[in-house]
Order: structure tokens, then sequence, then C-alpha cells
């Protein structure tokens, strides 16, 4: 009997090891191959916009850096970028048209939304560009257009940059500007 007691509560110890050891593991999300990376699911505006009384219409430049310079100008440290919209409004929904990624030339890398997207109050969305991505390159930015039915939405847009390697970590945070509010 003392054996049997000796070899379930063996077991028991192993089984618990073993469930600890994989609950630390990271959850891996599925990804569609055919989704722009990082982007999480959202509510598409189907209806005409101009069934939409929108008040207020902004575009916003949000600086991204895929990479930094570190000790010399040859030598670089990628990041991960994160695009973090927030609408901060209580009440009201907005509306995002466009939301384009350039590189640090001007040049169009890609373009994530090709429907209206609804964000509705006090929700957020996220567009990732992955470490390895080094396309938008130091000078990388997004251009994201954006639409309320009421004055009163104040939407928080910033780049997320984060990165580690060996030892070594670096995280810092940008805002959007607004460059052409009608």
């Amino acid at each position: 009997m003392r054996k049997l007691t000796h070899t379930l509560l063996g077991t028991l110890l192993l089984f618990i090891s073993i469930m600890t050891i994989q609950s630390c593991e990271p959850a891996q999300l599925p990804q569609d191959p055919d989704e722009p990376q990082g982007i999480q699911s959202f509510e598409v505006y189907t209806a005409p916009r101009e069934a939409l009384d929108l008040e207020v219409c902004d575009t916003v430049y949000v600086p991204i850096y895929s990479d930094i310079y570190t000790t010399t100008i040859h030598h670089r440290f990628n990041l991960t970028a994160t695009l973090s919209i927030r609408n901060t409004s209580l009440d009201h929904a907005m509306y995002i048209d466009h939301i384009d990624y350039y590189d640090s030339h001007g040049e169009l890398v890609r373009e994530y939304v090709d429907s209206m997207l609804i964000l509705r109050p006090m929700s957020s969305i996220e567009f990732v560009i992955e470490e390895d991505d080094t396309a938008g390159g130091t000078g990388a930015n997004f251009i994201v257009d954006w639409c309320a039915e009421s004055t009163h939405v104040y939407p928080v847009l910033q780049g997320v940059m984060i990165s580690t390697h060996g030892q070594q970590g670096i995280s810092f945070i940008t805002d959007g500007v607004s460059i052409k509010r009608r």
C-alpha cells in the first residue's frame, strides 16, 4: 500500500510539473497568411458614406521606426513597431478611412484598410510591423484618415516601438500629429 501511495504521489507530482511548465509557454495566435500582420478583427462600415453625418475628419501622421541606428550609421537595431489607434470618446464612434504605411523615402509600402472601419467608443485597434520587416526604415510613418459624427472625438494615435537583444532592450513611443483637420 505504501509503495502504491508513493507511486501515485510521484505520478501526480510529475503531472503537476509538466502542466506548470506547459502553462509558462507563450500562447501562439493563429495567423491568416492573407491578413496584414498584426491586425485583429474589427467592424467594417458597409452603408454608404453619405449616410453618416460626419462633423470632423482628420489626417494624422504617426512616425514609426522599424529600426534605429546604434553605434554607427552602419549598425542598426531592428524594432517591432505597433500603430495604436484608441477612440477615447465615451459616446461616439470613429470611422477609419485609410491607414497607409510609408518608408523613409515617402514611398507607399503597404495599405492596411480597404473598407471603412468602425471604432466604437473606448475601443482600440493595433497594426504591427514585425521586427524583421525593415521595409520602412528609420523614417517610416503611418498616415491615418479618420472621421466622426461629433467634434468631441479626440482619438489617441501612437507608435510603440520595442525590441530586446541579449540583455539590451529598448522601447519608446511616438505621438501622432494632425496634418489636415477638416
